[in-house]
């Protein structure tokens, strides 16, 4: 668990940072150099969203059938050839192009693709090992903007992402090809006793069958999708918002770059304290906080120390809830078909994490701050109720065929 855990982590970080990220300090270069406009430069990562949307299903069940070292591999090999196509654009189609393509690769090794990684390499602790992983994916952000500063400001946009390709080829198809190359000796009983083994070492019971697996999958991807407004919104549109909440534009850059601390923070309680806990009430925690968080924020009135509170909370709640992601599924549905599971519940996911951003610029154009910040209330909120009322419905059809 520890050989593969680490050499995910490298990956995801790598991939995450030259991938995802990039736009994060290229977004201005590209735009200034080509004459674009921001809002197409951005659209490409929209773009790059619903492509992981329209494939992430079956992309769930190729990593099933063919096994995740595979699959990872040929999307770190897609990724890199599409930032190196992405380097060399000329018009806005190809740029477009070239994000869709970076979109489907990172389906195929992100952190959906990583966390069937885990469960297929030992599961009878991937909750365990999905929660170690993502304690290296907050640094991804926080190394590649600085490495994608750096680099434009000596060689430009275009030599970045060219740079971005080497690196994450370089170094994460290594990683992958090593890091996966063996299983525990429970994974060779095959993918029904590695579920068995599964729930044997955690308090969660046995998985969900029958209608009332179908009917927990739909109602966690409804529950997924919902915050996956609230984070697509926070991601792009975190700084403004603290603005809107009456900070200086440089006091809000140093208090929105706490969020990525809060969310390490948060990751390492969980593993500390959370394996005790079923996977669905850390989940219940987790999204619980969420909507107490825009609450701080909505009657801050200009309180730094308020706007610090909301965004260590809303973080904290961020990074456990990409554990959560992984982790409820594996509880409530076992290991087996575990990739098509995820690869169903994160296509809503996507989608709504593509549109939410534009969404909610709408929202604000013609209604302003406040009534925005009264959407992501109502969005965390909504998440929340429905939370509790999945795991009430879970209680009572725990084992049900």
């Amino acid at each position: 668990m520890i050989v593969a855990v680490c050499a995910l982590g490298i990956a995801q970080i790598t991939t995450w940072g030259t991938s995802y990220y990039c736009l994060g300090v290229l977004a201005g270069p590209i735009a200034a150099d080509t004459g674009w406009t921001r809002s197409l430069v951005y659209f490409g990562f929209t773009v790059s969203l619903l492509a992981m949307g329209l494939v992430s299903a079956w992309a769930g069940r190729v990593i099933d059938r063919h096994g995740a070292r595979a699959v990872m591999s040929a999307g770190v090999a897609l990724v890199s050839a599409s930032l190196y196509a992405l380097a060399q654009v000329r018009s806005e189609a190809g740029y477009l192009a070239a994000w869709a393509a970076i979109g489907v690769g990172m389906r195929f090794c992100l952190y959906d693709a990583a966390f069937v990684a885990l469960v297929q390499i030992v599961p009878a602790r991937g909750r365990q090992a999905i929660s170690y992983l993502t304690l290296f994916g907050a640094f991804a952000s926080s190394v590649f903007w600085v490495l994608g500063h750096y680099f434009n400001e000596a060689y430009g946009w275009r030599r970045t992402l060219e740079l971005f390709a080497l690196i994450n080829a370089g170094v994460c198809l290594p990683l992958i090809l090593a890091g996966l190359a063996r299983r525990d000796a429970r994974a060779a009983q095959g993918a029904a006793g590695g579920a068995e083994a599964a729930a044997a070492a955690t308090p969660d019971g046995p998985p969900l069958q029958g209608r009332a697996r179908r009917i927990a999958i739909a109602l966690f991807a409804a529950i997924m999708s919902l915050n996956g407004f609230v984070f697509g919104v926070v991601t792009v549109q975190l700084v403004p918002l603290l603005e809107a909440a009456g900070l200086t534009a440089a006091a809000a850059v140093w208090i929105a770059s706490l969020k990525g601390f809060a969310q390490f923070g948060g990751r390492v309680v969980e593993i500390s304290f959370g394996r005790k806990l079923r996977a669905i009430t850390v989940a219940r925690l987790a999204i619980g906080a969420l909507p107490l968080s825009f609450l701080l924020l909505l009657f801050a009135g200009a309180n730094v120390q308020v706007i610090i509170a909301f965004t260590l909370l809303m973080g904290a709640s961020q990074g456990v809830i990409t554990i959560v992601r992984g982790a409820v599924p594996l509880a409530l549905f076992g290991a087996n078909g575990y990739g098509a599971v995820l690869g169903f519940i994160a296509t809503p996911i996507l989608v709504v994490n593509a549109v939410s951003p534009s969404l909610f610029a709408v929202v604000v154009d013609h209604w302003g701050w406040q009534v925005a910040q009264f959407a992501l209330l109502a969005c965390a909120s909504a998440s929340c109720v429905a939370m509790e009322l999945m795991s009430r419905w879970y209680e009572r059809n725990r084992g049900a065929d």
